[in-house]
């Protein structure tokens, strides 16, 4: 796939592990560039709303940070890798359509296929950010280690991935987040 015609601008890929702040961090940076600029697209969401549909569930619950999502965690991990490795794209295409906006916020790539299939497809304005939270910060956050959800390509696939282009460290330290934040809004305003 080459880039497509008349796509964004600037496609910044986020990854963390569970509680590390993806959408904290994603919603911080649409509310100061704006939804007419920025989207925040959601791999998840795709995958939670044919999930929901094959196994007669809430979707809407589903996308929450609930009980009722947790309760079904394991088995969605388990179907989205099926899924997956039938065809790795498939959630990426269906996340990123009907979006128009120069700057796309992907809040979630958990593997390497999906850095793949993006890069493939945006190529050189495709970015990848991680962000890192300690233990005791996702603790904080209502983190609770979950055999085979925590330690499986879902939480892990790109723990190995090396050289991100950004790194934004969310140990709870405000100050610090904002600066890293500005630092990330100076170079998305450079591609616009």
């Amino acid at each position: 796939m080459s880039s497509l015609g008349g796509g964004p601008r600037l496609v910044l890929l986020f990854s963390g592990k569970r509680k590390s702040g993806k959408d904290f961090v994603t919603e911080a940076l649409q509310s100061r560039l704006g939804a007419d600029v920025c989207a925040v697209l959601q791999l998840s969401g795709p995958l939670k709303k044919q999930y929901a549909q094959e196994h007669g569930l809430d979707f809407q619950r589903l996308l929450d940070a609930s009980i009722y999502k947790e309760a079904y965690r394991r088995e969605m991990i388990l179907w989205s890798d099926e899924k997956r490795q039938a065809d790795p794209g498939c959630f990426c295409r269906k996340a990123v359509e009907g979006f128009s906006q120069p700057v796309w916020l992907v809040s979630d790539a958990r593997r390497m296929s999906d850095v793949q299939w993006f890069r493939e497809a945006y190529g050189p304005v495709m970015q990848t950010v991680r962000v890192v939270a300690s233990e005791q910060s996702r603790q904080q956050r209502g983190w609770v280690f979950t055999p085979g959800v925590d330690d499986v390509e879902s939480e892990c696939g790109l723990d190995n991935f090396g050289d991100f282009d950004w790194v934004i460290e969310n140990h709870g330290d405000e100050r610090r987040l904002q600066e890293q934040l500005e630092n990330l809004l100076d170079f998305i305003h450079s591609r616009l």
